[in-house]
């Protein structure tokens, strides 16, 4: 069953859970200055080729953290402003604590939280729930861009719908495909299925289900692509020069 943590275990199972993870790796907080230890977990997951989505609010990031986070290309990160809750998951652990992964945090504050185990059968349930709170935290975080303007408000609600048009269009002119059918659809790694491949998915929700084509550039994927990696490693460095991935 769930279990409580204090700072020094939430910080411990976090480490672990990073360490662990598998195809899966979600980092919710809202704060973000990482220690070096998390940073080299980090670099090493980078290593193999492991995508890892990292979703913060509430402070810019610091020049120094913006260039670690660059250097990663696995590494998604999106921002929301609205952003309050902190969760740490891979594919079988969650930790849902008051931390947030900033490093004056995890060695002065006082924090707790629980520890969530998937393979727990009195914890699945709960895991499932809060993952899909997560899952939709991810889906309405907006992609963050190094530059600044995507996070950049104006004062002025014209200019505000004027540039949010300006960034709808200029998405939908990229170009991707779908992974299990292979037809033309708005390029976006976080939803790299048509509507109607989508809901026949849905129906099992396995995200490392191996599909048939590659989201960047429509060939074959012969089952190497999947909900988590809708593209395929050879074409990763070109699609992340591309679309500023």
């Amino acid at each position: 069953m769930a279990k409580f943590i204090n700072t020094r275990k939430a910080v411990s199972e976090i480490e672990d859970l990073i360490k662990n993870a598998g195809e899966k790796l979600i980092l919710v907080s809202p704060y973000l200055k990482l220690s070096k230890d998390f940073k080299e977990l980090l670099t090493y997951r980078n290593s193999k080729d492991k995508i890892t989505t990292v979703i913060f609010g509430k402070q810019a990031l610091n020049p120094d953290e913006m260039k670690f986070l660059q250097e990663l290309r696995f590494v998604i990160l999106k921002f929301n402003e609205d952003l309050h809750a902190k969760c740490y998951v891979n594919d079988d652990k969650m930790v849902i604590t008051s931390l947030n992964l900033y490093a004056f945090s995890m060695a002065n504050n006082k924090e707790m939280g629980v520890l969530i185990d998937k393979n727990d059968s009195v914890d699945k349930q709960l895991f499932e729930d809060a993952m899909k709170e997560v899952d939709y935290i991810n889906q309405t975080s907006q992609r963050f861009d190094f530059g600044g303007p995507k996070i950049a408000h104006s004062n002025n609600p014209t200019e505000n719908k004027t540039n949010n048009t300006k960034q709808t269009n200029n998405k939908s002119k990229k170009t991707g495909y779908c992974i299990r059918t292979g037809i033309e659809i708005p390029f976006n790694i976080d939803k790299p299925f048509s509507y109607d491949a989508f809901k026949k998915w849905n129906e099992f929700s396995d995200p490392n289900y191996p599909e048939k084509f590659c989201h960047f550039s429509g060939e074959p994927s012969n089952g190497e692509t999947s909900a988590n990696k809708p593209i395929m490693k050879k074409n990763w460095k070109k699609a992340h020069e591309i679309h500023g991935l």
